[in-house]
């Protein structure tokens, strides 16, 4: 029974990282947070945005401010989209929660292919729906889910390239079970009592977190792989050459994002491979660390490309100051993925309604605040910028 005194309405995002820490057993709260080795990237993310000043303004600002814009084909009430994330088991409802509090706040969806919930659920949450996909197994296997995403309605596709399979950390890497078997349950039951109402929220489901991937199979009504398993198929693949992205983008008919773009010459690289749309990205610091944070590579990218596709970005996304930052140096929008999962941990759907509302309520003050009626008037002239805030350009 939840305490009748406790609010579950939350002002922050780091307010509900507080709450899914406290309600997830250590492991998976573990695998929330965890970046690569020494997390330089994972914590870069964040802290350049923190870099950045704004310039405001103190009489004549608008009575209404314009958040609404257009990415990959489709409208979206703010510059916010939900960044695909492999197996969301810190909720019984996972994927689908999160389509759902996502279309109830007007933003579109990004479906990871190691979701835990079959992408037609998903999509029916969220017609606004973007299917990812690895450069996984064989040419026809990926054709094949493809495919079945747009069978399924997805509308668009990501292609995710930003990991390398870096993934030891100094901290040590969270255990992550291959399957719920006796096993398992003997050995992380402990910290499972400690959380009873994560357990409960299970035992109500009627099911245990599900380690498989149903949207990764070509064939929906294949047996579905766990996750290792598919992971095995991912890491054992020969990364893709440009012309391999070329050929994929071939294979779809519609908006194509490339994801992972950290340099202007490998984004010049995606334009001529067909992409529509490209997302700077260090795949939450889980990819090399030491790589610089993606808003610091937005503006080399964004001159490159940015008459030419779409640039979003995601990395560290907290604010929705943060939001108004990327906005300012060209992002189209911005995709988050930690912020919504700890709403999904903190309260269901409706926490992660509570995250979009938190960046809405955000970027609306920080609109106010620098006299803007709108989105598309940001500019990076409303930006206090560090001379030494961006790397050389690698072109």
């Amino acid at each position: 029974m939840e305490n009748p005194w406790f609010n579950p309405w939350f002002e922050s995002i780091a307010v509900a990282q507080k709450r899914a820490k406290r309600r997830l057993p250590k492991s998976v709260y573990g695998a929330l947070i965890a970046g690569s080795e020494r997390g330089l990237t994972m914590n870069d993310n964040m802290s350049a945005f923190d870099e950045l000043g704004v310039r405001p303004v103190t009489a004549g600002q608008s009575a209404s401010r314009d958040m609404a814009t257009e990415v990959m084909g489709q409208p979206i009430s703010m510059p916010v989209l939900i960044s695909p994330t492999g197996v969301q088991a810190v909720h019984p409802d996972g994927e689908v929660a999160v389509a759902r509090a996502a279309a109830a706040r007007g933003v579109a969806m990004g479906l990871s292919s190691f979701a835990s919930k079959p992408m037609a659920e998903v999509i029916d949450a969220n017609p606004q729906t973007f299917f990812q996909i690895y450069w996984a197994g064989g040419r026809d296997e990926m054709v094949a889910r493809l495919a079945r995403a747009k069978e399924a309605g997805a509308v668009g596709a990501i292609l995710t390239l930003d990991w390398s399979f870096v993934h030891s950390r100094d901290w040590g890497s969270p255990p992550i079970p291959a399957s719920i078997d006796l096993m398992t349950m003997l050995r992380h039951g402990p910290e499972v009592a400690l959380r009873p109402r994560w357990l409960l929220d299970w035992v109500r489901s009627g099911a245990l977190p599900a380690l498989g991937v149903p949207n990764f199979p070509t064939d929906p009504s294949a047996p579905v792989p766990g996750f290792f398993e598919a992971y095995g198929v991912w890491m054992g693949t020969p990364p893709p050459t440009w012309d391999d992205i070329a050929w994929l983008r071939e294979q779809w008919d519609g908006p194509f994002m490339v994801k992972g773009i950290a340099r202007a010459d490998e984004a010049r690289r995606a334009v001529d491979a067909g992409a529509t749309a490209i997302s700077v990205s260090t795949h939450g610091g889980n990819n090399l660390d030491g790589a610089p944070a993606p808003i610091r590579v937005l503006p080399e990218v964004v001159a490159a490309v940015g008459d030419q596709v779409e640039v979003l970005m995601d990395g560290g996304i907290r604010r929705g100051s943060d939001v108004v930052k990327a906005v300012a140096l060209g992002a189209k929008a911005v995709l988050i993925g930690r912020a919504y999962l700890w709403g999904l941990a903190a309260n269901g759907q409706a926490g992660v309604e509570n995250v979009l509302d938190v960046l809405r309520m955000g970027i609306d003050s920080y609109l106010l605040g620098m006299g803007k009626s709108s989105i598309a008037e940001l500019s990076p002239d409303d930006l206090v910028i560090p001379d030494d805030f961006s790397p050389p350009p690698a072109d």
